[in-house]
């Protein structure tokens, strides 16, 4: 965090340095500190609920019920509840739990496992609901409040920074998501599918996952991302998309490549690898590319190539604009229809 100081032109006194390592300076600033995470916690903590779900499975000794839980917020007053979709997915009955004790059934309205992402909805009117934050505008070393239910302590509460940006990690259904938020933020079993949220209360992802033998270690999906989920599985239910077979990561580009190719954009995707037998693989990318443009449309993050990598470019030849080096190169690609993983 960068803070400018400002001195009047018309005086040459300057104002007092703080006194950083004074005893009082210091209980100021983690009486500040608790405000900050206490704020957030009241406007988030009213639209976090907890998921309760069964599941029918076949066993040797037959049929039976799985019970399971994790946790949700709400992102619409009239009941729409973002998650992950392995806390719902394939789930016979859901049961959410309101944190003022009321409980309602729940319908499965959209589930995306390539994403972890999914959306229930309850028939309840005018919730307290959480604001979904521009995850591009995040900052290394920010501070963030995770809020759930682990291991069924419902309510519970963690803060810290975030760690990184950027990560990817793989979903159940064995694609890769990209632009993954990494905070040390305390996560454990039955946190999954709540928020992270900043300071102002905005939720800037979705708690996912842990490294189990690390400790904090933990991963969020961003919001940007969840945003553009969400809104599908509302309107159709679930996500037919097209994928070209990369990793990516989010990179600045040289200003000097910006300027001598007049780019849109000074951000762009680098190719970190390249899956065998893919669409990127059939047009020749390479890993260590820069992905600038898709189909004449500029890219500048991941979010942007995955809103332009749905159903309709299934099948369609497009131009894909790429630097590698210092050479702008646009290449020929056929998107193929994204299939879940065995």
């Amino acid at each position: 965090m960068y803070f400018d100081l400002v001195l009047d032109e018309a005086s040459t006194e300057k104002t007092p340095a703080v006194e950083i390592n004074n005893p009082s300076n210091n209980t100021v600033l983690l009486d500040e500190y608790s405000r900050t995470v206490v704020a957030a916690v009241d406007r988030v903590a009213p639209a976090v609920v907890n998921i309760e779900t069964k599941q029918r499975i076949n066993s040797q000794r037959g049929p039976r019920e799985v019970g399971g839980s994790g946790s949700g917020f709400v992102i619409a007053p009239d009941g729409f509840i973002l998650t992950n979709s392995h806390v719902v997915h394939e789930a016979a009955v859901v049961t959410v739990n309101l944190p003022d004790g009321r409980d309602y059934s729940a319908q499965l309205v959209g589930d995306d496992p390539d994403t972890d992402l999914a959306v229930i909805r309850i028939n309840a009117p005018n919730l307290t609901h959480i604001r979904l934050a521009d995850s591009e505008k995040l900052r290394v070393g920010q501070i963030v409040i995770a809020i759930g239910n682990p291991l069924g302590f419902q309510a519970s509460v963690t803060a810290g920074v975030i760690s990184a940006l950027g990560r990817s990690m793989h979903a159940q259904s064995g694609r890769l998501i990209d632009n993954i938020i990494q905070t040390d933020a305390a996560l454990n079993p039955g946190n999954s599918g709540g928020p992270l949220v900043n300071s102002a209360g905005e939720a800037i992802g979705v708690n996912t996952a842990v490294i189990r033998p690390a400790q904090g270690i933990c991963f969020a999906i961003a919001s940007n991302t969840a945003r553009f989920v969400a809104g599908w599985l509302i309107k159709d239910g679930k996500i037919r998309r097209s994928y070209i077979g990369v990793a990516g990561q989010n990179v600045p580009i040289h200003r000097r490549i910006v300027r001598f190719y007049s780019l849109p954009r000074e951000t762009g995707v680098r190719i970190a690898s390249v899956e065998k037998e893919s669409p990127a693989a059939k047009a020749g990318l390479r890993e260590g590319d820069l992905i600038v443009a898709f189909d004449n449309e500029p890219i500048g993050t991941i979010h942007e190539l995955h809103k332009r990598l749905m159903a309709e470019q299934i099948g369609v030849e497009s131009k894909i604009m790429i630097v590698r080096h210092t050479e702008k190169l646009e290449l020929p690609i056929v998107p193929e229809e994204s299939r879940p993983r065995d």
